[in-house]
C-alpha cells in the first residue's frame, strides 16, 4: 500500500438519541445518530410513529376520507 494516502483511523463512540453508546473505529472521532438498533422499530418490533410538526394531521385533513 502507498504511504500517506489513507485517512486517520480513530476509536470512536456512536451516541444515539435514546442514550445507547456503541464503541467502534472510524475516520470520524464522535458520531451522533437519531436512531439505532436498540430503538429502531424494525429491530424492536414496536411501531413508533414520529410526527414532526403535525404532518400526519395535515395529510389526513387534506387527503382524508370524504363524508
Amino acid at each position: 500500500m502507498k504511504d500517506k494516502i489513507h485517512p486517520k483511523y480513530y476509536k470512536t463512540k456512536i451516541t444515539c438519541a435514546c442514550g445507547n453508546v456503541i464503541e467502534t473505529r472510524s475516520t470520524v472521532k464522535d458520531i451522533t445518530v437519531e436512531i439505532c438498533s436498540k430503538c429502531h422499530p424494525f429491530f424492536t418490533g414496536k411501531q413508533k410513529l414520529v410526527d414532526s410538526a403535525g404532518r400526519v394531521d395535515r395529510y389526513k385533513k387534506r387527503y382524508g376520507q370524504k363524508k
